[in-house]
């Protein structure tokens, strides 16, 4: 790396960390006032609102470091060419093509910190924060769902005709075995419930049907055909946090954690399993989103202009709100099915990579 390359990749992350820390103090000193209530209403101690915003700060980060490092961009670039310098950098023979090379080391820094936090660090601090929100500042979580079936195991199938999640209790339970297209099994109560001390479900009124057995009981008589209690303890393939409130919950999954969650729901057929393929993707998507937006900023910001660099600034600004924006849309239609969770992702990479290139080519510098 020569000289020139080491000093404006110290620029550049030095202003990036600098963005950093002051947008995070502006966003949680806002944060704070808006909960103030909240934590006097609940008489929340110091000490778990300090572990609260040990939470929330990198969080805010991960998911700020694409546009500070935009703004970061901007920022250096255009002080560079309000004073001359990439003007006497051009002029000596460097091609423009080679003084991008610094920006390049810097993005990459950025999108391995970047994906290395979002896709492993983040997500546990993640879990308690999100926790500690749905605790004291969302509404009670009420599991309103009806005649919930999925596959629990192999040729195994759950049904639950309603669930109360606050007494942890379901209704008209049946679990049902089959050999190919045969039921063999049939295991059904009129309720079940979560026992918290053995972890385990307590079947109330429950029934034992074995299918195969009709056929030995006529002759032999020494398997009853149907069992019978008032209660037994049994453990199933389902815990009560899979009737919890899981809205943004794969905020708090690292990506092995999402990847298995996905083949979990896949298995037992359940819906919203689109929500977290979208932030699978996202998370491998996202490191490419700060090269492209390193270079977009780059490229709008290297022209020197007699204004000044605000009117460039500006631009900079608007084009990284319709990135943002292109990005918002398409995630929540994949989220709701009407678009490929993959497609979600990589698109605003693939159109805004595109600009960038046109960009490149085009625009004077």
């Amino acid at each position: 790396m020569k000289l020139l390359d080491k000093y404006i990749f110290k620029k550049i992350l030095s202003t990036f960390v600098f963005v950093v820390l002051i947008l995070e103090a502006i966003i949680c000193i806002i944060d704070l006032t808006e909960k103030m209530d909240k934590f006097v209403q609940f008489k929340i101690s110091k000490m778990a609102i300090l572990a609260y915003y040990l939470d929330f700060i990198p969080w805010i980060a991960g998911f700020l470091s694409p546009i500070t490092i935009f703004i970061a961009i901007i920022y250096v670039t255009s002080r560079m060419a309000a004073h001359t310098e990439i003007v006497a950098i051009l002029g000596s023979g460097i091609s423009f093509r080679r003084f991008l090379y610094p920006y390049f080391l810097a993005a990459t820094v950025v999108a391995v910190m970047s994906f290395v936090l979002n896709g492993w660090v983040i997500p546990k601090s993640n879990n308690d924060r999100l926790l500690f929100e749905m605790q004291y500042f969302q509404n009670k979580y009420y599991f309103e769902e009806r005649n919930v079936h999925m596959q629990v195991a192999p040729n195994v199938y759950l049904f639950i005709q309603n669930y109360n999640n606050q007494g942890n209790t379901g209704y008209q339970f049946s679990l049902e075995r089959f050999d190919k297209d045969r039921l063999i099994e049939k295991l059904s109560a009129d309720n079940i419930v979560w026992d918290t001390v053995k972890l385990k479900w307590t079947l109330r009124m429950w029934k034992r049907k074995k299918v195969d057995s009709i056929f030995q009981v006529q002759k032999t008589n020494e398997i009853p055909l149907v069992e019978k209690g008032d209660a037994l303890d049994t453990t199933l393939a389902i815990t009560p946090k899979d009737f919890e409130n899981n809205k943004k919950m794969y905020g708090g999954m690292t990506i092995p954690e999402l990847t298995e969650k996905i083949e979990t729901l896949k298995f037992r057929g359940s819906t919203g399993v689109e929500a977290y393929e979208t932030e699978r993707h996202i998370r491998y998507s996202s490191p490419f989103y700060i090269y492209v937006l390193v270079f977009m900023g780059a490229i709008v910001s290297a022209r020197k202009s007699r204004g000044g660099t605000g009117f460039q600034i500006a631009l900079g600004f608007l084009m990284a709100f319709v990135f943002i924006l292109f990005f918002t849309i398409a995630s929540t239609f994949a989220q709701t099915g009407a678009l490929s969770p993959w497609l979600a992702a990589w698109l605003p990479n693939m159109v805004f990579g595109f600009i960038t290139l046109l960009m490149y080519k085009y625009v004077p510098r």
